[in-house]
């Protein structure tokens, strides 16, 4: 009994470290997320203040802002391809959580079955004792 208590306390230790570490996982790709959606916001802001304005070398001014635009919508698009593995990333991270969860929950209940057997041992033990056959009296 002592053994399988040990072991079990042993396993929860394990479970609870496990489940840590998972949850601070799943909070960075959750920061990660967030990161790259505002980034993704920035890069949009940006090519909407892109725009031509008037000046002496309209051409150029033209040529460049049509270049920076392009440049900005490439940088979209990527920005875009980043918060989807981001999301995948932190969608992996919450399965990896619950799975760790399950698992932290799984020795809980061992646990608890462990010492409810442990307490129905001690009452079977308890009852197998042979009855007192002396009187108590308190002082009179």
């Amino acid at each position: 009994m002592a053994r399988t208590a040990k072991k079990l306390e042993r396993l929860l230790r394990v479970r609870t470290l496990q489940l840590d570490q998972v949850r601070a996982a799943e909070m960075q790709a959750r920061a990660k997320v967030d990161q790259e959606e505002s980034l993704k916001e920035r890069i949009a802001a940006l090519a909407a203040n892109v725009a031509p304005a008037a000046a002496p070398t309209f051409a150029t001014a033209l040529i460049a802002a049509a270049h920076y635009r392009d440049r900005l919508h490439q940088s979209a698009q990527a920005a875009e391809r980043r918060v989807a593995v981001a999301q995948q990333g932190l969608e992996n991270a919450r399965a990896a959580t619950r799975e760790a969860h399950r698992d932290q929950s799984a020795i809980e209940k061992l646990i608890a079955r462990e010492e409810a057997k442990a307490a129905l041992e001690a009452l079977r033990a308890l009852e197998a004792l042979p009855a007192g056959s002396r009187k108590r009296h308190d002082i009179c």
